[in-house]
C-alpha cells in the first residue's frame, strides 16, 4: 500500500491540518505483503482516533496496513485533536470538518469512491464515539459503522472533575442531543441506519456505557453486532479488534 501524510488546509478550520492516508497499491515482486486494489475507485475506510492520539497513531501501533492490503480498501485517518469531533464550543469547527469538508477534500486529492456502499466510518474511545455520532447523524453516507471501546456516555462527562475543562470547552457545559448517541439512536430512522458493529474490553472502565448503547440499539431494532470479551482500554485489544471489524465490514468482500 502507499502510506501518505497529507499536509493541507483546512477552510473549515482556518488552519492547516494533516490525515493520513492509505492507498491499495497491487504489486507483483513484494514480499510478506499482498495487494488487491480491484477495478475502479476503491472503497474507503475513516479510521478515527482516542481523545490522547492523532492521525499517525493507527499506523503506528496497529498494523492496519497490513490488515487493509489485501482487501483494497483505503484507509483516511484524520487529525481533530481533543474535539470529540464536535464543533467546539471555544475552539474549533472539528464536527464541520469531519461530516462536510473532509470527503471533499479526500476525493480531490486521492481517487476513491463517495459511493454510500463503499464508504465505511469506524474508531476507537473517543473515535467509536466520533464514527457512531458521524453515522448516526448522516446515516446515508456509509454501508457500516464500528465503534471499538467507544467513550459513549458523554452525558455523564460533565460529572466527572478531570474533565471538566474538557467539557466545558468543547461542549460549554452538559452536550446537547446532537452530541449524545443515544439520544440519536432513540429518534433515528432505524430503516436507514447502516449495520453497526460495537466492541469493547470487559475490562475497561468504558464498558457499562457500551453496554447501555447495545441495549438502547437493540431495542430500537438497529442491525448490531456486539463483541464484548476481556480486554482492557489498550493497544493490544484494538490492534485485534481492528481486524474483527474489516472482516465484518458489510459489503466487502476479501
Amino acid at each position: 500500500m502507499a502510506l501518505i501524510t497529507c499536509d493541507f488546509y483546512s477552510d473549515v478550520l482556518e488552519v492547516s491540518t494533516s490525515m493520513t492516508v492509505l492507498l491499495p497499491q497491487q504489486t507483483r515482486t513484494q514480499i510478506g505483503m499482498s495487494g488487491a486494489p480491484g477495478h475502479g475507485e476503491p472503497p474507503v475506510l475513516y479510521l478515527l482516533h482516542g481523545l490522547s492520539d492523532d492521525h499517525t497513531t493507527w499506523v503506528r501501533r496497529t498494523s492496519i496496513e497490513r490488515y487493509a492490503a489485501p482487501l483494497g480498501l483505503a484507509v483516511v485517518m484524520p487529525a481533530v485533536h481533543r474535539s470529540f469531533y464536535a464543533d467546539e464550543v471555544h475552539g474549533h469547527r472539528y464536527w464541520t470538518f469531519l461530516s462536510q469538508e473532509l470527503s471533499q477534500v479526500v476525493s480531490s486529492f486521492f481517487r476513491v469512491s463517495q459511493r454510500q456502499e463503499d464508504t465505511y466510518v469506524a474508531g476507537l474511545s473517543m473515535g467509536g464515539y466520533g464514527a457512531l455520532k458521524w453515522a448516526l447523524r448522516e446515516p446515508d453516507r456509509f454501508a457500516g459503522v464500528a465503534s471499538m471501546s467507544g467513550a459513549l456516555d458523554v452525558v455523564r462527562m460533565p460529572e466527572r472533575p478531570e474533565r471538566a475543562g474538557l467539557v466545558e470547552r468543547v461542549f460549554g457545559g452538559m452536550p446537547g442531543p446532537q452530541d449524545d448517541v443515544l439520544a440519536l439512536v432513540a429518534s433515528a430512522d432505524v430503516e436507514a441506519l447502516p449495520p453497526v458493529h460495537l466492541s469493547c474490553g470487559t475490562d475497561d472502565e468504558l464498558v457499562e456505557g457500551n453496554r447501555v448503547f447495545a441495549r438502547a440499539a437493540r431495542e430500537a431494532g438497529v442491525q448490531l453486532t456486539e463483541d464484548f470479551r476481556p480486554g482492557e482500554h489498550e493497544w493490544g485489544f484494538w490492534d485485534t479488534e481492528i481486524q474483527s471489524v474489516l472482516d465484518w465490514l458489510p459489503g466487502l468482500s476479501t
